[in-house]
């Protein structure tokens, strides 16, 4: 895998370094710091005053950011492949994205920035821009990582099992794992009228179906070399999630993102920006 590791300084930044470890061997790492360009404090400076300004915070910037990846590059697990340093002045949104598409990454890891929800709302959330722009699978870590060893894997659908399955047949784990597959129907009352036995009939004939789907899908991953196992809920998408990782004690979630129905429509879209980060372990969302 072609691999973009997107470092900023901060704590989670450096736990996202750690989780390489757990990851296989990168085929090309890049290690990329991505900064605001500064601007002066002072608006009214003469034009000359402000360019000579700019050009010192600018040189200061890169001699911090030079020394940070220095540093991430010292911290690199022994099998994470050759390395490359990149040191960009611009947006971090625009020049993660930009870069992952210019490398054809197949994985960009990054840390949580962790701003408050009041700052958040006013900034938007990078993690989350990340998510929805970013043109590969994105790991985020949003604290300490301990191990990579159980992962849940939340599906709906077809499409959300093939690119699971594509992502997973690219062996991006450096060791086994095991994989929890999880389905969620709604518990909600069909539209029309009908009685308790019958909407008993009606949802146990659903969860069957969900059943029969995920098991299918565990079958296959089981085929190409995975510990894989089902389990079917009734519930709303994203509490059920968010529930199971707590109960299983999941060191990873790994879903999907694009133009997918149901889970993904409620993970990654209007409750995603407040779910992310009440994920009790990394996120890492493929397409």
């Amino acid at each position: 895998m072609k691999t973009l590791l997107a470092v900023d300084g901060t704590d989670n930044s450096y736990e996202a370094v750690h989780a390489l470890k757990y990851f296989a061997r990168a085929e090309q790492l890049t290690l990329l710091h991505a900064l605001d360009a500064p601007r002066p404090a002072y608006p009214m400076m003469p034009p000359e005053v402000v360019g000579e300004h700019t050009t010192t915070l600018e040189q200061s910037v890169r001699e911090d950011g030079e020394r940070l990846l220095d540093r991430v590059q010292s911290l690199l697990p022994m099998h994470a492949g050759p390395s490359t340093k990149q040191l960009r002045i611009g947006s971090p949104v625009e020049v993660i994205v930009s870069i992952a598409q210019e490398q054809k990454a197949d994985l960009i890891v990054m840390g949580a920035r962790g701003l408050g929800p009041i700052k958040e709302r006013l900034l938007g959330s990078v993690s989350h821009r990340i998510l929805t722009l970013a043109p590969c699978a994105t790991l985020i870590v949003n604290g300490p990582v301990k191990a990579m060893k159980q992962i849940l894997l939340p599906l709906q659908g077809l499409s959300d099992a093939e690119a699971a399955i594509r992502f997973l047949q690219l062996k991006p784990f450096h060791e086994a794992v095991e994989l929890t597959l999880l389905t969620v129907l709604p518990s909600a009352q069909p539209p029309w009228p009908v009685d308790a036995a019958a909407y008993e009939k009606l949802r146990e004939q659903a969860l069957q179906s969900a059943r029969d789907y995920i098991d299918g899908v565990a079958e296959r991953l089981c085929a190409i070399g995975y510990q894989a196992h089902g389990v079917s809920v009734l519930g709303t998408p994203s509490a059920m999630i968010l529930q199971e990782a707590t109960t299983l004690r999941s060191d990873l979630i790994l879903m999907g993102t694009r133009g997918r129905q149901g889970i993904t429509r409620f993970v990654l879209g209007s409750v995603s920006h407040a779910m992310l980060h009440q994920m009790p372990c990394p996120v890492l969302a493929f397409h």
